[in-house]
């Protein structure tokens, strides 16, 4: 019986290591096409002028003017080939089927963002705060629906908790609604305003998926980490392209349906609690910008030179390689340590 079990687990492995190789070769195969399709096309980005909350930004456009024009929109190479190979091998309606839809709408809205951001439209080269957050709250909202009362998930778990003289899950109840939508809203924009250097955000989230896809795995949940690792695999692709000097950006078509799927994948891995963890560098960059934001309003004052962070240190003379290169392992140690706490936990 132990060795059938082992050989179950191998399969598991193999299976999710293939997916991982297979999304990366479609990736390197196809990204000479979108980026001639990128050019052709003249999909390039506009630097914005102000930030959302309508204030200037002359540090970041002093470090990043020259980057006007780079193709962007290519978010759409990972997500699409995540979204096909998971239509096509891998789509569950208890493991998959949530955080498809998460990747596919947020990556939908991500695209609007950009196209609006391209055609120069409104005073952000964007969608507006208020109409970009309503999009986001319903996409969030559905998940938060799909959860309390699909799936009937309203707690979440403390890892280690019988250890620490804590309850080992939390019941919330309806509570677990604004929660979820908090939550997603929150990391959606988080991981949004991290991917501003090359290769950033793409190197900075490849550790805590494969944290979610390590613990989907553990917990048996075979379909969901072949998902994760899918999408990382269609990631590392794109992230050959992107290092520094980058040849496309992402854009908000790849920002936010990882955002998304990340908040998503913590909810069903049911590590709400380890999030913050493996999750640290997106909690300090939309932290660091909420605290900028309300310094500036009440108080008429920087805490930091510029936001989000990864802004400060390039204020403060370091290179962009350093600055992509340090928040790598930042985020990597930090997954570690995750991962190691969830797993400790189960």
């Amino acid at each position: 019986m132990d060795y059938i079990q082992d050989i179950d687990t191998v399969i598991a492995v193999v299976r999710i290591f293939g997916f991982a190789v297979l999304a990366f070769v479609l990736g390197i195969v196809l990204t000479p096409f979108l980026t001639d399709f990128l050019f052709r096309t003249k999909l390039g980005k506009n630097i914005r002028e102000e930030s959302w909350d309508n204030s200037k930004t002359p540090v970041f456009n002093q470090f990043h003017q020259h980057k006007q024009g780079t193709p962007t929109m290519a978010g759409i190479l990972f997500w699409i080939i995540t979204a096909i190979l998971t239509l096509a091998f891998n789509l569950t309606r208890s493991e998959t089927f949530l955080p498809l839809a998460f990747l596919v709408s947020a990556g939908l809205l991500g695209a609007i963002d950009d196209i609006a951001n391209i055609k120069g439209i409104g005073k952000i080269k964007g969608l507006g705060v208020k109409l970009k957050l309503g999009l986001q709250l319903l996409i969030a909202g559905f998940g938060a629906y799909w959860f309390t009362f699909r799936l009937e998930w309203t707690s979440f778990h403390i890892p280690g908790g019988a250890l620490l003289g804590l309850p080992t899950d939390v019941e919330l109840g309806l509570w677990y609604i604004p929660v979820f939508i908090i939550l997603v809203v929150f990391i959606m924009n988080a991981v949004d305003i991290t991917d501003g250097l090359d290769g950033l955000l793409a190197g900075s989230i490849i550790p805590p998926l494969g944290v979610l896809s390590a613990l989907a795995l553990a917990q048996g949940n075979i379909s969901l980490a072949i998902f994760m690792s899918t999408l990382i695999g269609a990631l590392l692709a794109f992230l050959w392209f992107n290092i520094h000097p980058a040849r496309f950006f992402m854009g908000g078509t790849g920002a936010f349906p990882l955002g998304a799927v990340l908040a998503v994948g913590a909810m069903l891995t049911n590590s709400l609690v380890i999030l913050p963890i493996i999750g640290f560098l997106f909690f300090v960059e939309g932290l660091s910008s909420i605290i900028q934001l309300i310094s500036k309003k009440f108080f008429k004052k920087k805490v930091f030179l510029a936001a989000p962070i990864h802004h400060h240190f390039q204020a403060l003379g370091w290179p962009e390689t350093k600055i992509v290169m340090r928040f790598w392992i930042i985020s990597l140690v930090m997954s570690v340590i995750g991962l190691t706490i969830g797993l400790l936990g189960l």
